[in-house]
């Protein structure tokens, strides 16, 4: 611990140091080294991550640098209450064991073909992660998939590392289906048909390059999967049971939410609404639904199914952000950005994209666009072309965060469940040496396909 305490010290200091070279003024110093210092409190001690968060925010209160009104204005109140409508929709739906039944139904159309079987699982967790939300998808397919290794007493971890790169690959397509989805739409200003115009079409060419280097890298364990597949008569999956009442309720309120999602800003027009008012409005009116539907358990699907320590957390790091706009440091970093640039969109877009992805990697895709956006916006003040930047930073933030364990929620879901059930622990090159590779692959195809389309996206 005390080892951990010291080197959290050293790269606070650091890191503050380098930031000193843009020439930041007292103020703006001393409001990045207690955000630095507070993120890399975060990295060294994730399990107590929260108390970093609110000790940083008394910080930033005492010297003066975040005030109570601007706290509330930087806590991005909007992203937490549409988590906290969609985390409360799919708790009902995960207590009517919907995601189950629909995943088994899916696998037991694959038969005893193992290469087949992952390839579906592939696919199904970016759909799932696409839909509803990277967390939800990876909980029920890590689920599953652990059902399915120890049925065959297989290593389950080569199997939940490629359902992590589907999933947050996944988690770019639509604006749902990531926390980052959420933040991008509302201070970009971009609707869900936005997201399945320029999003879901990359990520879907990604998907297939990533099932391809899943299928040739993980391939001695799916060799090992069909091996004891053919060796059993049986089929690997049992349907779960679920009333036809409860399986029509869940398809109503599932669909109903995404296509409302899908066609909420052609609504918001049509009843001459705000932009990306619905966007809000429909998780929180599901939800309310849901709430009525559980009856005497709605306090317990509240209190449960919403992940409270988290959202808590987000409110303390968007409004530590904040203080970054606030004292006038994103625009220090967006002004170094134009001069490096010096003219050269195409260096700027990389930079953007691939410096996202490296702070996902090793911070949390959350944090980088809560860090980043500030910096885009402030861009766009100075007359560059921020659309293009917006999306590259979706891909850069969602693909990045595959790199290593804490790179994405899901990340250490995943990880977090397979040592609450004793199946192993995943090591640091474990998971590094094909997550760098997948980062690399998918970046690259990220790059290349948002530059060709600068020229077709709007101003």
């Amino acid at each position: 611990m005390t080892r951990k305490a010291i080197y959290c010290v050293l790269l606070t200091i650091f890191l503050s140091y380098l930031a000193s070279l843009l020439g930041l003024n007292f103020k703006q110093l001393v409001a990045t080294t207690v955000f630095l210092g507070i993120v890399c409190s975060t990295l060294f001690f994730w399990e107590l991550r929260l108390s970093f968060g609110l000790i940083g925010l008394t910080i930033l209160m005492l010297f003066g640098l975040l005030d109570v009104p601007h706290l509330i204005e930087f806590a991005s109140l909007d992203v937490v209450l549409f988590l906290i409508g969609m985390m409360i929709v799919v708790g009902f739906l995960e207590e009517r064991k919907f995601f189950e039944y629909v995943i088994e139904r899916l696998m037991t159309l694959v038969g005893k073909d193992a290469t087949k079987l992952t390839v579906v699982m592939l696919i199904t967790s970016f759909i799932s992660a696409a839909l509803v939300d990277e967390v939800t998808s990876i909980l029920f397919m890590c689920s599953t998939t652990l059902h399915l290794t120890r049925r065959y007493r297989l290593d389950p971890k080569p199997f939940i590392l490629m359902l992590v790169f589907c999933t947050n690959i996944g988690s770019s397509a639509t604006v749902v289906g990531n926390p980052i989805g959420v933040l991008i739409a509302l201070r970009g200003g971009f609707t869900f048909m936005d997201f399945l115009r320029w999003a879901a079409p990359i990520a879907l060419v990604s998907l297939a390059a990533a099932i391809f280097f899943c299928l040739f890298f993980f391939r001695k364990s799916i060799k090992a999967l069909q091996h004891e597949m053919k060796k059993e008569e049986k089929s690997p999956v049992q349907l779960e049971s679920i009333s036809k009442k409860n399986l029509r309720l869940c398809w109503s309120l599932f669909l109903g939410t995404i296509l409302l999602l899908v066609f909420h800003h052609q609504l918001e027009e049509w009843i001459h609404l705000e932009k990306n008012t619905l966007l809000l409005g429909i998780p929180l009116a599901a939800a309310g639904i849901a709430l009525i539907l559980s009856g005497v358990q709605a306090r317990e699907l509240a209190e449960k199914r919403v992940d409270w320590w988290t959202l808590t957390f987000f409110l303390a790091l968007f409004a530590k952000v904040g203080t970054l706009k606030y004292t006038g440091v994103t625009q220090v970093v967006a002004e170094r950005l134009a001069e490096v640039a010096h003219g050269n969109y195409t260096f700027l877009l990389s930079g953007v994209i691939w410096s996202s992805g490296l702070l996902s990697a090793f911070l949390d895709n959350v944090l980088a666009v809560a860090v980043f956006a500030p910096i885009l916006a402030d861009l766009k003040a100075l007359g560059l072309h921020t659309v293009p930047l917006w999306w590259g930073m979706l891909f850069g933030c969602a693909f990045g965060g595959n790199m290593t364990i804490i790179g994405s929620t899901a990340n250490i879901v995943a990880a977090g469940l397979i040592e609450r059930r004793k199946e192993g622990r995943f090591g640091f090159m474990e998971w590094v040496i094909p997550g760098t590779m997948i980062v690399i692959l998918t970046l690259v195809l990220a790059t290349l396909l948002v530059y060709l389309q600068i020229p077709l996206m709007p101003r």
